[in-house]
């Protein structure tokens, strides 16, 4: 499966550790780590992923669009309405992985993982079609928020699960396991205290998926991407305000 895989998604391998016939499976691909210093972190907010930016804005009256003509709020997303309230009136990204991409999730900034919270959910695709059709996708779907702690404000990361996914791997949050066993526990959260620099490692998706990174008000002076763009783990994003 592996060649097959790499030619029909147009896997580019050139960063990865190790070559396509040294993994001993498909999952092993899918969460590949990339070879010590193929990504240089640039200034300000770095994207935690390689993907594609599908939305961004500010984070008007609890709100985000998910595509044209459908939006969500911030309260469903963390499925929490207290943990809403300090990124309203803040900024809002939305990056989505295809199954071509590095699946390695990293710090966008220095700062100190204070809190997460598991959210049970659906896995419908997050794909583009998805992301247009199915009303509420990120509200309805798996997702592990975890709250960063940083010199220039509070930083939630989203990771959104999707149709194939196994899990969303940390080394805190919820112990591993079958999507339909997670489901049936219902939500968890907690509080934990790990401090991090930016680019390090925060966890991976076994199969492309989504994260959504939202900004407290006044954390950030703009982004620096646009609707469409490629990104890459490093890749500067917004300016920090």
């Amino acid at each position: 499966m592996i060649p097959w895989y790499v030619r029909h998604f147009d896997v580019d391998l050139s960063d990865a550790e190790r070559a396509a016939c040294e993994y001993p499976s498909l999952l092993a691909l899918f969460c590949r780590r990339l070879k010590p210093g193929a990504r240089p972190l640039e200034g300000g907010v770095v994207s935690p992923v390689d993907g594609t930016v599908s939305e961004l804005g500010r984070i008007d009256e609890n709100t985000m669009v998910q595509a044209k003509g459908t939006t969500y709020t911030v309260q469903d997303l963390l499925a929490d309405s207290a943990a809403a309230e300090p990124f309203v009136g803040g900024h809002y990204i939305t990056l989505y992985l295809s199954p071509r991409d590095y699946h390695r999730i990293h710090m966008p900034v220095d700062g100190t993982l204070v809190r997460w919270r598991y959210v049970p959910g659906v896995l419908f695709p997050v794909n583009p079609a998805g992301v247009r059709y199915i009303r509420g996708l990120y509200t309805r779907n798996e997702r592990l928020i975890t709250w960063v702690d940083s010199d220039h404000g509070l930083l939630a990361v989203v990771k959104v699960g999707a149709a194939g996914v196994g899990s969303i791997r940390t080394d805190y949050g919820p112990p591993a396991a079958g999507p339909h066993a997670r489901r049936r526990s219902g939500p968890r959260e907690g509080t934990l205290h790990m401090s991090l620099r930016k680019g390090e490692e925060l966890g991976y998706f076994a199969l492309g998926s989504t994260v959504i990174l939202l900004f407290e008000a006044g954390m950030i002076d703009g982004f620096v991407v646009r609707r469409g763009d490629p990104v890459r783990m490093g890749q500067c994003i917004a300016a920090l305000d």
